[in-house]
């Protein structure tokens, strides 16, 4: 039986977003949000009520949704495609086999076989660790039994409890989301830690944040709230043009999408992470003029370039019509990433399972993946080091795709 702690949202889970990118997701709300976010942090590891559910991002993949379908009483595994327009929601081996292939195909036979005997009810979410991909390793003479789901390589030394455990299992995987409703496709999705009892087959690893004794001093609570201010106070000045791009930072073409791209930009191309603000301000012009001119370049017949010069002005206008306000935007982005890489630091002084990435040398020491945060009003948001896990995302090859 498996029991679940957290908040419920009404979105599904098929994607969080960064918590500074709320800026330009939600606008003036969204850096009001992300605000309290970091309070919330801040006051748990201060050792008072945080207000917030905190559960540990584990670097899993592909995402598995399971359980049974609320129409007709089947259990059933998939992938995140079981929330699209035409599901794919596989019952038995055949309708994986038609519905997926290659690795991610035998990995959901592995996960039918062996999530069916778990007695789940209602449906679960999680990420998947391992199925037949353990490995042995030799992480700075010691022995460890290791798995390396997506990104980062999770390792444990072998002759551990947890070590053994690992070893015996045919699976592993993390749940952290549970839906309820009465149809697929109008399931609610509930943010959080869930348990349950497992067998030697499955290893169930915990989402769940240990508060322990891992505390701010006075001293870190003064510069981190001296960080908290500065956002604040660029964040008044630039609410009411982060109010302006986020009604259709969803387009392509606009500035906020653009915005969003640029900072991802940065942090997959820079090694030393983020420029001054003015300087990047000065950038994204550039990059905002280029990307559309090569849309326009790309189109052959001038009716089909139309839109494209239109947005290109339209957004080059803008930019220049609101240099003070842009200045602040990124300011305030720069700013709310430092802030929330501030409390990653000190979160991730806990840990139970050694984290590394793998290289050309060896095994190089990295931070989990990081943390959801969830929260009963603004949902939820994750808590990334961009510079350190989303930077080798983008760049590392996935042996699951």
């Amino acid at each position: 039986m498996f029991s679940f702690k957290g908040f419920q949202t009404q979105d599904k889970n098929t994607h969080l977003e960064h918590l500074e990118d709320d800026i330009i997701n939600r606008g003036a709300k969204g850096g009001d949000n992300a605000i309290n976010f970091l309070k919330s942090v801040r006051n748990m590891l201060a050792g008072s009520s945080g207000g917030v559910n905190m559960t540990v991002k584990w670097d899993g993949a592909p995402a598995i949704i399971c359980g049974v379908n609320p129409e007709n009483g089947k259990f059933f595994v998939g992938t995140k495609s079981v929330f699209n327009k035409t599901p794919k929601i596989n019952y038995t081996n055949s309708d994986i086999r038609k519905n997926h292939d290659g690795v991610v195909a035998k990995k959901l036979q592995v996960c039918l076989t062996n999530l069916s005997r778990l007695n789940i009810r209602g449906i679960l979410q999680g990420d998947l660790l391992f199925t037949d991909d353990l490995k042995a390793v030799n992480i700075d003479g010691e022995k460890m039994i290791s798995f390396t789901p997506n990104t980062i390589t999770y390792a444990v030394p072998v002759n551990s409890d947890l070590g053994k455990k690992i070893a015996k299992a045919k699976m592993g995987i993390v749940f952290h989301t549970q839906y309820s409703g009465k149809t697929m496709d109008k399931l609610s999705a509930s943010f959080g830690t869930v348990r349950g009892s497992s067998n030697r087959n499955v290893f169930l690893a915990s989402a769940g944040y240990k508060e322990t004794s891992v505390m701010f001093s006075k001293g870190e609570l003064s510069r981190f709230d001296a960080q908290i201010r500065m956002a604040e106070g660029s964040l008044r000045k630039a609410g009411p043009m982060l109010d302006l791009i986020s009604k259709n930072s969803s387009d392509q073409l606009s500035v906020g999408f653009r915005l969003k791209t640029y900072f991802n930009y940065f942090i997959k191309n820079s090694n030393s992470g983020m420029e001054k603000v003015r300087t990047m301000q000065e950038q994204f012009r550039e990059y905002f003029n280029n990307i559309l001119q090569a849309e326009i370049d790309a189109k052959k017949t001038p009716r089909g370039k139309e839109r494209y010069i239109k947005a290109q002005k339209d957004g080059l206008q803008f930019i220049d019509r609101n240099k003070q306000a842009l200045y602040f935007a990124i300011a305030s982005h720069i700013t709310l990433g430092n802030c929330k890489n501030t409390l990653l630091q000190k979160m991730n002084q806990i840990q139970s399972i050694g984290n590394f990435i793998r290289t050309s040398k060896g095994y190089r020491v990295t931070a989990p993946e990081g943390y959801v945060a969830v929260d009963k009003v603004a949902g939820a948001v994750k808590l990334v080091d961009r510079l350190e896990f989303s930077r080798q995302n983008f760049t590392m090859p996935k042996g699951w795709n």
